[in-house]
């Protein structure tokens, strides 16, 4: 997973392959690489992702806690229609902003 800025305060992590349990270390790696005391909103990009599984949606809400305590914004971008369905059925979507590009995502930051 690649992690960079996007902005002022702003870092994207660029997820590819499989979010599974078996990711945790490296997700919670990039996480933290991605987010400092000035980090204000992590946008996470699904464009790469291939599969995700229940424990994958575990690691997504454990990452949304960590923002929550940090006071930082959580967004997703880049899902597919499949995954967007799961969102809005676990309320991820209530809670993580959901876009479908990353210029959507840093204006609705701006806004």
């Amino acid at each position: 997973m690649d992690v960079r800025p996007a902005g002022e305060g702003i870092a994207v992590v660029d997820i590819t392959g499989e979010i599974t349990s078996a990711s945790e270390p490296v997700l919670m790696d990039a996480f933290a690489r991605a987010t400092t005391e000035d980090t204000r909103a992590v946008i996470l990009n699904f464009a790469g992702l291939e599969y995700m599984n229940s424990g994958g949606i575990g690691l997504l809400v454990t990452l949304l806690v960590r923002a929550n305590r940090q006071r930082q914004q959580l967004m997703a971008l880049g899902l597919t229609d499949h995954y967007r369905q799961i969102f809005s059925l676990t309320r991820l979507d209530e809670a993580i902003g959901v876009f479908d590009t990353e210029e959507q995502a840093l204006a609705a930051l701006d806004a």
